[in-house]
């Protein structure tokens, strides 16, 4: 069975239930959680306000802060119910691409993942990074819907 999962989390509402469920799931399996949170880069052409307003060092320590808050809320859940517990972020542009490299940098399993929910045109067009964790990984995933 599963002894390692990698859990990402991107704070939606769809994260949490995740979160949760992946903590009953590794206590009834007991294995061990790795919280993981992507962050973007900073770019200085961007069409995100927030990064145009800040420079880079700024957005840095947003960055971190946000990562730091969001680990926080797995690491708790795992404290909650009992799971062993790490966590870890990275910077990329690609977070699907980030998710599977921690994945096997960690030596996890099983990734635990929310799908996006995205339907209709839009979910053709731009997809999910769970779609694509999915499409490129060698490791198992659980998708909660």
């Amino acid at each position: 069975m599963y002894k390692h999962l990698l859990l990402p989390t991107d704070g939606s509402p769809l994260s949490e239930l995740a979160i949760r469920n992946t903590m009953q799931f590794a206590k009834s399996i007991n294995a061990k959680v790795t919280g993981f949170y992507v962050s973007p880069p900073y770019h200085a052409l961007s069409f995100q306000m927030e990064m145009m307003a800040e420079s880079e060092d700024d957005f840095a320590k947003h960055s971190r802060s946000q990562a730091e808050k969001l680990l926080a809320d797995i690491e708790d859940a795992a404290n909650i119910a009992g799971v062993s517990c790490d966590t870890t972020y990275a910077i990329g542009d690609h977070p699907y691409e980030e998710i599977i490299k921690a994945a096997n940098a960690n030596g996890c399993d099983l990734i635990t993942m929310a799908s996006h929910g995205r339907k209709g045109m839009r979910g053709l067009l731009l997809g999910s990074e769970a779609q694509k964790v999915l499409t490129h990984s060698k490791i198992p995933v659980l998708i909660y819907r």
